[in-house]
Protein backbone atom coordinates (compact mmCIF):
# COMPACT_ATOMS: atom_id res chain seq x y z
CA UNK A 1 0.00 0.00 0.00
CA UNK A 2 1.31 3.77 -1.36
CA UNK A 3 1.88 6.23 1.65
CA UNK A 4 -0.79 8.34 -0.14
CA UNK A 5 -3.15 5.36 0.87
CA UNK A 6 -2.37 5.49 4.38
CA UNK A 7 -2.07 9.38 5.60
CA UNK A 8 -3.20 12.56 4.40
CA UNK A 9 -0.13 14.90 3.23
CA UNK A 10 1.25 16.65 6.52
CA UNK A 11 -0.52 14.27 8.75
CA UNK A 12 2.03 11.51 8.87
CA UNK A 13 2.99 11.93 12.76
CA UNK A 14 -0.71 11.92 13.55
CA UNK A 15 -0.78 8.97 11.30
CA UNK A 16 2.20 7.33 13.43
CA UNK A 17 0.64 7.82 16.53
CA UNK A 18 -2.37 6.41 15.52
CA UNK A 19 -0.76 3.32 13.88
CA UNK A 20 1.37 2.82 17.38
CA UNK A 21 -1.29 3.23 19.41
CA UNK A 22 -2.91 0.14 17.47
CA UNK A 23 -0.01 -1.93 17.16
CA UNK A 24 0.51 -1.05 20.85
CA UNK A 25 -2.97 -2.49 22.07
CA UNK A 26 -2.41 -5.63 19.35
CA UNK A 27 1.39 -6.35 20.69
CA UNK A 28 1.87 -4.41 23.59
CA UNK A 29 4.84 -2.71 24.48
CA UNK A 30 7.06 -5.29 24.14
CA UNK A 31 6.05 -6.02 20.87
CA UNK A 32 6.32 -1.93 19.37
CA UNK A 33 9.29 -1.45 16.97
CA UNK A 34 10.17 1.44 14.96
CA UNK A 35 10.27 -1.41 11.86
CA UNK A 36 6.92 -2.23 12.96
CA UNK A 37 5.25 0.71 13.24
CA UNK A 38 6.84 2.26 9.48
CA UNK A 39 5.22 -1.22 7.80
CA UNK A 40 2.53 -0.74 9.59
CA UNK A 41 1.80 3.20 8.23
CA UNK A 42 3.26 2.32 4.82
CA UNK A 43 6.05 4.10 5.18
CA UNK A 44 9.87 3.61 4.49
CA UNK A 45 11.69 2.27 7.79
CA UNK A 46 13.54 5.51 7.97
CA UNK A 47 10.67 8.19 8.14
CA UNK A 48 9.35 7.31 11.67
CA UNK A 49 12.73 8.59 12.99
CA UNK A 50 12.27 12.02 11.90
CA UNK A 51 8.96 11.97 14.35
CA UNK A 52 10.55 10.13 17.20
CA UNK A 53 14.70 9.56 17.53
CA UNK A 54 14.03 6.05 18.85
CA UNK A 55 11.41 3.59 20.78
CA UNK A 56 11.72 5.47 23.60
CA UNK A 57 10.67 8.87 22.40
CA UNK A 58 7.75 7.36 20.59
CA UNK A 59 6.49 5.34 24.01
CA UNK A 60 6.80 9.31 25.89
CA UNK A 61 4.71 10.48 22.88
CA UNK A 62 2.33 7.83 23.27
CA UNK A 63 1.90 8.44 26.79
CA UNK A 64 1.95 12.35 26.53
CA UNK A 65 -0.83 11.55 23.95
CA UNK A 66 -3.25 9.76 26.91
CA UNK A 67 -2.55 12.37 29.48
CA UNK A 68 -3.59 14.79 27.59
CA UNK A 69 -6.92 12.61 27.11
CA UNK A 70 -6.90 12.49 30.49
CA UNK A 71 -6.29 16.09 31.32
CA UNK A 72 -9.38 16.86 29.12
CA UNK A 73 -11.37 14.51 31.02
CA UNK A 74 -10.57 16.18 34.62
CA UNK A 75 -11.28 19.42 33.79
CA UNK A 76 -14.88 18.12 31.81
CA UNK A 77 -15.94 16.30 34.24
CA UNK A 78 -14.73 18.53 37.84
CA UNK A 79 -14.96 22.25 36.12
CA UNK A 80 -18.15 22.60 37.56
CA UNK A 81 -17.84 23.99 41.22
CA UNK A 82 -19.74 22.03 43.99
CA UNK A 83 -20.36 19.09 41.44
CA UNK A 84 -20.75 15.89 43.13
CA UNK A 85 -22.06 14.28 40.07
CA UNK A 86 -18.63 15.41 38.04
CA UNK A 87 -16.52 13.18 40.74
CA UNK A 88 -18.67 10.69 40.27
CA UNK A 89 -18.33 11.11 36.68
CA UNK A 90 -14.69 11.52 36.80
CA UNK A 91 -14.07 8.34 38.53
CA UNK A 92 -16.18 6.09 36.45
CA UNK A 93 -14.72 7.44 33.52
CA UNK A 94 -11.07 7.28 34.91
CA UNK A 95 -11.77 3.30 35.13
CA UNK A 96 -13.22 3.06 31.70
CA UNK A 97 -10.66 4.58 30.26
CA UNK A 98 -7.70 2.84 32.11
CA UNK A 99 -9.83 -0.77 31.50
CA UNK A 100 -10.26 -0.04 27.65
CA UNK A 101 -6.71 1.55 27.17
CA UNK A 102 -4.44 -0.71 29.37
CA UNK A 103 -1.19 -0.29 27.16
CA UNK A 104 -1.79 2.99 27.11
CA UNK A 105 -2.17 3.36 31.04
CA UNK A 106 0.88 1.19 31.74
CA UNK A 107 2.80 3.45 29.84
CA UNK A 108 1.43 6.47 31.72
CA UNK A 109 2.00 5.08 35.13
CA UNK A 110 3.99 1.82 35.05
CA UNK A 111 8.25 1.23 35.01
CA UNK A 112 8.72 0.96 31.58
CA UNK A 113 9.19 4.67 30.95
CA UNK A 114 9.58 6.45 34.43
CA UNK A 115 12.05 3.68 35.76
CA UNK A 116 13.08 1.79 32.71
CA UNK A 117 12.96 4.78 29.84
CA UNK A 118 13.57 8.42 29.72
CA UNK A 119 10.66 10.49 30.33
CA UNK A 120 10.57 13.86 27.65
CA UNK A 121 10.05 16.97 29.37
CA UNK A 122 6.99 17.37 27.17
CA UNK A 123 5.58 14.11 29.21
CA UNK A 124 6.46 15.07 32.16
CA UNK A 125 4.80 18.69 31.86
CA UNK A 126 1.47 17.23 30.93
CA UNK A 127 1.55 14.14 33.31
CA UNK A 128 2.49 16.90 36.44
CA UNK A 129 -0.38 19.74 34.95
CA UNK A 130 -2.84 16.58 34.80
CA UNK A 131 -2.41 15.89 38.34
CA UNK A 132 -2.54 19.59 39.20
CA UNK A 133 -5.69 20.02 37.63
CA UNK A 134 -7.09 17.38 39.22
CA UNK A 135 -5.75 18.56 42.59
CA UNK A 136 -7.05 21.75 42.31
CA UNK A 137 -10.55 20.77 40.85
CA UNK A 138 -10.99 19.05 44.37
CA UNK A 139 -9.32 21.50 46.42
CA UNK A 140 -12.59 23.86 45.25
CA UNK A 141 -14.91 20.74 45.64
CA UNK A 142 -13.55 20.42 49.38
CA UNK A 143 -13.16 23.98 50.48
CA UNK A 144 -14.99 24.28 53.77
CA UNK A 145 -15.94 20.97 54.01
CA UNK A 146 -13.09 18.63 55.16
CA UNK A 147 -11.74 19.16 59.08
CA UNK A 148 -9.62 21.93 59.80
CA UNK A 149 -5.93 21.49 59.31
CA UNK A 150 -6.81 18.95 56.54
CA UNK A 151 -4.38 19.26 53.84
CA UNK A 152 -6.59 19.08 50.28
CA UNK A 153 -3.48 18.04 48.32
CA UNK A 154 -2.81 14.58 50.48
CA UNK A 155 -6.73 14.07 49.86
CA UNK A 156 -6.24 14.45 45.93
CA UNK A 157 -3.21 12.20 46.45
CA UNK A 158 -4.94 9.64 48.25
CA UNK A 159 -8.36 9.57 46.74
CA UNK A 160 -5.93 9.38 43.04
CA UNK A 161 -4.49 6.52 44.72
CA UNK A 162 -7.62 4.86 45.40
CA UNK A 163 -9.19 4.85 41.79
CA UNK A 164 -5.52 3.83 40.62
CA UNK A 165 -5.44 1.07 42.88
CA UNK A 166 -8.53 -0.27 41.66
CA UNK A 167 -7.22 0.24 37.90
CA UNK A 168 -4.43 -1.87 38.20
CA UNK A 169 -6.33 -4.45 40.09
CA UNK A 170 -8.70 -4.85 37.26
CA UNK A 171 -5.68 -4.46 34.79
CA UNK A 172 -4.20 -7.03 36.06
CA UNK A 173 -6.84 -9.46 36.51
CA UNK A 174 -7.17 -9.45 40.19
CA UNK A 175 -10.60 -8.58 39.78
CA UNK A 176 -11.62 -11.00 37.06
CA UNK A 177 -15.37 -10.54 37.59
CA UNK A 178 -16.64 -7.31 35.95
CA UNK A 179 -19.56 -6.72 38.53
CA UNK A 180 -16.72 -7.38 41.70
CA UNK A 181 -14.94 -3.76 40.10
CA UNK A 182 -17.81 -2.19 39.39
CA UNK A 183 -19.36 -3.16 43.19
CA UNK A 184 -15.87 -2.19 44.62
CA UNK A 185 -15.60 1.36 42.63
CA UNK A 186 -19.02 2.18 43.78
CA UNK A 187 -17.72 1.87 47.41
CA UNK A 188 -15.16 4.14 46.90
CA UNK A 189 -17.51 6.80 45.06
CA UNK A 190 -19.50 6.81 48.03
CA UNK A 191 -16.58 6.94 50.17
CA UNK A 192 -15.43 9.85 48.44
CA UNK A 193 -18.43 11.74 48.41
CA UNK A 194 -18.70 10.69 52.33
CA UNK A 195 -15.71 12.98 52.73
CA UNK A 196 -16.63 15.71 50.91
CA UNK A 197 -20.24 16.03 53.09
CA UNK A 198 -17.88 15.81 56.02
CA UNK A 199 -18.59 19.69 57.66
CA UNK A 200 -15.51 21.43 58.58
CA UNK A 201 -14.53 21.75 62.47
Amino acid sequence: MTQTARYHHGDLHATLLQEANTLLNEQGIEGLSLRKLAERAGVSRTAPYHHFRDKNALLCALATQAFSQLDEMINRQLQATGSQEGIQNFVREYLRFATENPEQYELMFGRTIWKGGEPTDELKTIAYRSFRHYAERLATLLAGRLPAKTDSLRVAQASWATVHGLCRLLIDGIYVNREDIETVSEQSIALIMAALSQPSS
